[in-house]
């Protein structure tokens, strides 16, 4: 059993900034990548950006030089520093994790439950 907990979300003012925070906890072995997405309402889930065990990202292109994603492979934790934020940024944001679990070893792609984001004067 593997479980991903976020925790940052919230209202913030257009032009300001969060960061979200999800951390993995369980049979966990490995993990390699780790990732945020975001579903608006009315609209589909995307990929915002992602990160491997390695350290390598990828970033859509509504958010590259405003978001940021990094992880703390110790602590099975992965961030998402959010600058410059937009209206359009607000959504329901959500972790994702590609992970090797222990014995008995299987991988699984875990998501977390959600957290909001509201961009609002």
């Amino acid at each position: 059993q593997v479980q991903l907990v976020e925790s940052g979300g919230g209202l913030v003012q257009p032009g300001g900034s969060q960061r979200l925070s999800c951390a993995a906890s369980g049979s966990i072995f490995s993990i390699n990548v780790m990732g945020w997405y975001r579903q608006a309402p009315g609209k589909q889930r995307e990929v915002v950006a992602t990160i491997t065990s390695g350290g390598n990202t990828n970033y859509a292109d509504s958010v590259k030089g405003r978001f940021t994603i990094s992880r703390d492979n110790a602590k099975n934790t992965v961030y998402l520093q959010m600058n410059s934020l937009k209206p359009e940024d607000t959504a329901v944001y959500y972790c994702t994790a590609n992970v090797l679990t222990s014995r008995p070893y299987s991988y699984l792609e875990v998501w977390g439950q959600g957290t909001l984001v509201t961009v609002s004067p």
